[in-house]
C-alpha cells in the first residue's frame, strides 16, 4: 500500500513532542491534520486538514484531479467526559499506557516515509467549539489487563458513517473497527427520518470517535442525520473528512487486500453495498494515521451485519431497564449485566455486553446456546474443567489486534510491545491443548463445533515456530520486573552472540545493584532491600518497624526520599547511574530481540488467522459458562419459543440479587388474541417492577440464558420499547410531559407486529382529561398492531376500552386492608400479586391523602366530587350484551387457533382441554343473557 509523504501547511506550527505526544494551546484550538477540511458550521466537530505534495498517491479518492491530498493524524491528548450510557469511560487513560506518539522518518528503509506534524489551527469563525470539548484518539498499546468490566468496556471503537444523497437519502453505510480487536464490521440499511437504527447502533458500539463527510455539516446546510448524531453523542469526538475519501472503489480494494481468506465471502455480500464500502475506505485511511501503523495484508476479520439479525433495544429502554448501568448508583452491579456476568476474560465480558444490547432473533441459534448451557449444568466435570482453562486466557482479541499491525517506526516501545506480545501469544497457544482436553467429551453441536475448530493444525505450527526461537519457560507473569526478566531472556541463547553478551552485561548490572544496596545496608546498619517499579527502575526500600533512625533522618547519601507510614523509599546518585546503565543495556537487548522477533513474526503471519477462531471460541465459551454459573445460583428454567408469551411464577432477576428474600413471583400470559394488558393498582403495588421483569426475562431468553421462572415460553421480539422514566431533561429543554411525548412518538413511529412494548403511566405530566385522551388514542393505535403491549396506568377510565376491543385484558395488583387498632384506621398491605380484572381498590389516592395531614373537610369534598365524576363516566361506558357475546366468541376462536398451532398434548389430554373450553364458552352465554335481561328491565 503506497503512503504519501505529508508536509506541514504551516511552517511555524509547533510539532508534537515525542515524549508528551500532545500539543498544548491556551485557546483550545481545533486540530487540523490530513484528509480533512474545515467545515464552516459544525459546532461540535473536530476538524483537521493538511496538504499532500503533488504526485503522491493515497488510499482513497486518488482519482481526484486535485494536486493535494490530505491525511489524518492523532488528535491531541485529552480525556473525554463521562456520560455515555452504553460505555464507562472512567478508565480511559488505562488503554493508552503504552501509547507512543512519535513522528518523523522511519528507521526501516522499506518504509521511508515522512509523517505529519500536529498543527495548531485558529478556531474558524462561525464554528464555535463546544464548551469543555476536547478530543483524543489514542494509539492502542497492549497490556494483559484483568477482565474487569471497566477496562474491558472502555471506548476504543472508531465508526465511519455516510448517508446517501438525493433519492438515496435514508440509505446508511457504516463501518467500525475496534482498536482492541482487529475486526471490521460493515453495515448498510435503510432508515426512516427518525434515524432510530443509526442512533441505536452507535449507542451499542459506544464509539470513541465518529467520522463523517464534510458535506454532512456544510454551511447552513447540515444534514438531519449529522444534527441527531451530535445531539445524542455529546461526549464523543467528531471528525469530518472530505467526501471524496468516502470512495466505494477504494473500499472494495481495501477489503480485498486486508480480509483474511476464511472471511473472504464478505466480498460477495458487500460488492453492491456502495455506502458501507465508502465508509470503510475513509475509516481505514484515518485509522492508518492515528495508529501510525498499517495492518498487515490478509490480516483482518471483516464481516457484514444487516439490521435484521438482532433485536433492537433503544438507549432509553436500555437505561430504563438497567441493562448495563444502575440508575441509582452507576458503580454498583445491580443490573442485568451484573446478574449474568461471571465471565473470566475481557473478551467474554465484551461479548456478554454486546449480546444484552443486541439479543438474537434466530430461534435455532438461541436453542443451540441453550443446549450448551444445559449440558454445562448437567456435566460438572465439563463445567469446572472449561472454567479452569478459560480463566487463564488473556485478552486474545487485543493481542491479535496488536500482532497484525506493522509499526511505521521502529521505536523502543514498539520493540518492547512486540516482544511482550510474542510471549503472550506463546502463553495463549499453550492453552489450546488443555482446552481441547476439557472439551473432548462434549455432546451438543455448538460445543462440538468449537472443539473441532481447535483441531486446526496452524496452532501447532505457530507454537513450534515460536519454540524454535523462544525459550520454553518464557511465559506471561504478573509483576513488571518479572515480565521484564521474561522479555530479556525470551529468545533462546546461541541464536545471536551479541544478544547473549548484552544479556550477560544486564545480569551483571542487576547483580551489582543488589550488591551495592546490600553494602549500603551493612555500612549504615539499616535493613535495606531492593525494589523495582516501571517508573523508577531499581530503588531502595526500608521499613522502620523495629529500628530507630539516628536523629530521625536517613544518611545524606540517600536522595529522593518518600515516606508512607513506616516505609521509606529512596535512591542514591550511584544507583541512578546504575539504572541508566541498566536501561541502556535493556535497549540493546530489546533491539536485538526485536529483530529476531520480527523475523519470526514474518514467518508465522500466514498462519496467525487461526487466532480469530480461538478468540471467538474463548469468548463464546466464557459467556456460556457465565450463563451456567448464574443458573447455579438461582432456580432458573430453560425457556421455550412459541407464538405466546407465557411465564409461570416469574420473578425479577435484579431484585432477587438485591433483596434478602426471593421476590414475589407472578404469572404472565399474552397471546395474539389477548395481546394488550392494562395493569392497574395502587402506588407501590409493583406495576413498574413487573413490567421491567417481563422485558428482562425476554432479553435473557433471546441471548441464550435460562430465565427466572418455573416455566417460560416466549415469542421472539424484534424490538423492545419502554416508556418508564418520569424525569425531565434539562439538556434538551424538555419537561416531564414533553419527554413522555417524545418517547411515545418514537415507539409509535417504529413499533411493528413483532415488538414488545412496555408503557408505564403515560400522560401523568398534564391534566387528567388530556392525559386520559392521549392514553386512549395511543392504546387504540397500538391495538391495531399485533405487538405484545403491557400498559400500566392509574387512569381507571382506560380499563373500559376492553368493551370495544376483545384483545384487551385487564389485570391488577392486589392489596389487603389491615385494621390498625392503635390509630383506629385502615392500612394497605401490598401483596405484589397480579390478578385478573380491574383493581377493586377505588380512590387509593384519596386514602393516601386521608392518612396525611390534609384537613378532613378537603378530603370529604374530594370524595364527593370524585364519586360524581366516576358515575357519569361509567354510564357512558357500559358494554352491551352484543359486545359481551362477540367477546366470548372471539376468546374461544383465539384459544382454538393457539391450541392448533402450539399444542403438544396427547389425544386424551387434548380432548379434556377442548371439553373444558366448551364448558367455559357455554358459561359465558348465560352471563350475557342475564346482562341482556337486566338491560331490558
Amino acid at each position: 500500500m503506497l503512503r504519501p509523504e505529508i508536509s506541514s501547511t504551516s511552517p511555524s506550527a509547533p510539532a508534537v513532542s515525542p515524549s508528551s505526544g500532545e500539543t498544548r494551546s491556551p485557546q483550545g484550538p481545533r486540530y487540523n491534520f490530513g484528509l480533512q477540511e474545515t467545515p464552516q458550521s459544525c459546532p461540535s466537530v473536530q476538524v483537521v486538514c493538511a496538504s499532500t505534495p503533488p504526485g503522491t498517491s493515497g488510499a482513497a479518492g486518488d482519482r481526484s484531479s486535485s494536486s493535494s491530498s490530505s491525511r489524518p493524524c492523532p488528535a491531541p491528548n485529552s480525556r473525554p467526559a463521562q456520560g455515555s450510557y452504553f460505555g464507562n469511560k472512567r478508565a480511559y487513560a488505562e488503554n493508552t499506557v503504552a501509547s507512543n506518539f512519535t513522528f518523523g522518518a522511519s528507521s526501516s528503509s522499506a518504509r521511508d516515509t515522512n509523517y505529519p506534524q500536529t498543527l495548531k489551527t485558529p478556531l474558524s469563525t462561525g464554528n464555535p467549539q463546544r464548551s469543555g470539548y476536547k478530543s483524543w484518539t489514542p494509539q492502542m498499546g497492549y497490556s494483559a489487563s484483568s477482565s474487569s468490566a471497566v477496562s474491558a468496556h472502555s471506548p476504543s471503537v472508531i465508526v465511519a458513517v455516510v448517508e446517501g444523497r438525493g433519492l438515496a437519502r435514508g440509505e446508511i453505510g457504516m463501518a467500525s473497527i475496534d482498536l482492541k480487536n482487529p475486526q471490521i464490521i460493515l453495515s448498510q440499511f435503510a432508515d426512516n427520518t427518525t434515524y432510530a437504527k443509526v442512533i441505536t447502533k452507535l449507542k451499542i458500539l459506544s464509539p470513541l470517535e465518529i467520522i463523517m463527510s464534510n458535506t454532512a455539516c456544510a454551511v447552513g446546510n447540515s444534514t438531519k442525520l449529522f444534527t441527531l448524531i451530535t445531539e445524542n453523542f455529546k461526549n464523543v469526538n467528531f471528525t469530518t473528512i472530505q467526501r471524496k475519501y468516502f470512495n466505494e472503489t477504494k473500499g472494495l480494494e481495501y477489503i480485498e487486500q486486508l480480509c483474511i481468506a476464511e472471511f473472504s465471502t464478505v466480498l460477495m455480500e458487500v460488492q453492491s453495498k456502495y455506502y458501507c464500502l465508502a465508509a470503510v475506505a475513509a475509516l481505514l485511511k484515518y485509522v492508518e494515521f492515528i495508529q501510525n501503523s498499517v495492518y498487515a495484508p490478509k490480516s483482518l476479520k471483516i464481516c457484514f451485519q444487516g439490521s435484521e439479525q438482532t433485536a433492537m433495544i433503544d438507549s432509553s429502554s436500555a437505561q430504563n431497564l438497567e441493562l448495563l448501568i444502575n440508575n441509582q448508583d452507576c458503580r454498583n452491579n445491580h443490573t442485568l449485566f451484573g446478574v449474568l456476568n461471571y465471565t473470566k476474560t475481557p473478551g467474554g465480558s465484551r461479548r456478554l455486553r454486546s449480546n444484552i444490547l443486541e439479543p438474537l432473533v434466530d430461534i435455532e441459534t438461541i436453542n443451540m446456546r441453550l443446549d450448551c448451557v444445559q449440558e454445562l449444568l448437567q456435566d460438572e466435570e465439563l463445567f469446572f474443567g472449561l472454567q479452569s482453562v478459560i480463566s487463564r486466557f488473556l485478552d486474545t482479541e487485543q493481542l491479535l489486534s496488536v500482532l497484525v499491525q506493522i509499526p511505521k517506526q521502529d521505536t523502543v516501545n514498539a520493540a518492547e510491545s512486540k516482544i511482550t506480545n510474542l510471549i503472550y501469544l506463546k502463553h495463549t497457544l499453550e492453552l489450546v491443548d488443555p482446552l481441547k482436553i476439557a472439551m473432548k467429551n462434549c455432546n451438543t453441536p455448538l460445543l462440538r463445533a468449537y472443539c473441532g475448530s481447535l483441531e486446526d493444525k496452524r496452532f501447532g505450527i505457530i507454537l513450534e515456530k515460536i519454540k524454535t526461537v523462544i525459550n520454553d519457560d518464557a511465559r506471561y507473569m504478573k509483576g513488571c520486573l518479572n515480565m521484564r526478566t521474561q522479555k530479556c531472556y525470551a529468545v533462546r541463547s546461541n541464536i545471536n552472540e551479541f544478544l547473549d553478551i548484552a544479556r550477560r552485561t544486564y545480569t551483571e548490572i542487576v547483580d551489582d545493584i543488589a550488591g551495592m544496596i546490600s553494602q549500603l545496608g551493612e555500612k549504615y546498619s539499616l535493613p535495606l532491600r531492593t525494589s523495582f517499579s516501571s517508573a523508577r527502575g531499581f530503588f531502595i526500600q526500608m521499613t522502620t518497624d523495629c529500628i530507630a533512625l539516628p536523629s530521625d533522618q536517613l544518611p545524606s547519601e540517600f536522595i529522593k526520599i518518600s515516606k508512607v507510614k513506616n516505609s521509606y523509599s529512596f535512591t542514591s546518585a550511584d544507583l541512578i547511574k546504575m539504572n541508566e546503565r541498566c536501561q541502556e543495556s535493556l535497549r540493546e537487548i530489546y533491539h536485538m530481540t526485536y529483530m529476531i522477533v520480527c523475523k519470526l513474526l514474518s514467518e508465522i503471519y500466514e498462519h496467525i488467522h487461526c487466532l480469530y477462531k480461538l478468540s471467538d471460541t474463548v469468548s463464546m465459551l466464557d459467556m456460556l459458562l457465565s450463563f451456567a454459573h448464574a443458573c447455579t445460583l438461582s432456580d432458573y428454567v430453560r425457556p421455550e419459543f412459541t407464538d405466546t408469551l407465557a411465564i409461570k411464577q416469574g420473578w425479577h432477576p435484579i431484585l432477587e440479587k438485591i433483596s434478602a428474600e426471593k421476590p414475589i413471583a407472578n404469572n404472565t400470559y399474552i397471546t395474539e388474541g389477548s395481546n394488550f394488558l392494562i395493569i392497574t393498582g395502587p402506588n407501590m403495588s409493583g406495576k413498574s417492577t413487573y413490567l421491567k421483569q417481563i422485558a428482562l426475562s425476554q432479553i435473557m431468553a433471546q441471548i441464550g440464558s435460562y430465565v427466572p421462572a418455573e416455566y417460560s415460553s416466549f415469542r421472539i421480539a424484534k424490538q423492545i420499547f419502554t416508556r418508564i422514566s418520569t424525569d425531565d431533561d434539562i439538556e434538551t429543554n424538555s419537561s416531564t410531559f414533553m419527554k413522555e411525548m417524545k418517547e411515545i412518538a418514537y415507539i409509535l413511529h417504529n413499533a411493528n407486529d413483532k415488538s414488545l412494548i412496555l408503557i408505564d403511566e403515560l400522560g401523568r405530566g398534564t391534566n387528567t382529561e388530556e392525559g386520559i385522551g392521549i392514553c386512549y388514542a395511543v392504546c387504540e393505535y397500538l391495538l391495531s398492531l399485533k405487538a405484545f403491549t403491557l400498559f400500566a396506568t392509574h387512569f381507571l377510565e382506560l380499563c373500559h376500552i376492553d368493551a370495544l376491543y376483545p384483545n384487551v385484558e385487564n389485570m391488577h395488583f392486589e392489596v389487603q386492608h389491615v385494621k390498625n387498632t392503635s390509630r383506629n384506621k385502615e392500612a394497605i398491605l401490598y401483596t405484589y400479586k397480579l390478578s385478573k380484572g380491574l383493581t377493586e381498590e377505588k380512590n387509593y389516592g384519596l386514602k393516601a391523602a386521608e392518612v396525611s395531614s390534609l384537613p378532613p373537610s378537603i378530603v370529604l369534598d374530594a370524595k364527593e366530587i370524585t364519586t360524581q365524576i366516576t358515575r357519569q363516566i361509567l354510564q357512558n361506558q357500559r358494554s352491551t350484551p352484543e359486545m359481551e357475546r362477540q367477546r366470548a366468541v372471539y376468546h374461544l376462536a383465539t384459544r382454538l387457533v393457539q391450541t392448533a398451532r402450539n399444542s403438544q398434548l396427547d389425544p386424551d389430554s387434548l380432548r379434556i382441554y377442548l371439553s373444558n373450553l366448551k364448558k367455559k364458552y357455554k358459561e359465558d352465554f348465560p352471563r350475557t343473557e342475564q346482562v341482556s335481561g337486566k338491560t331490558e328491565e
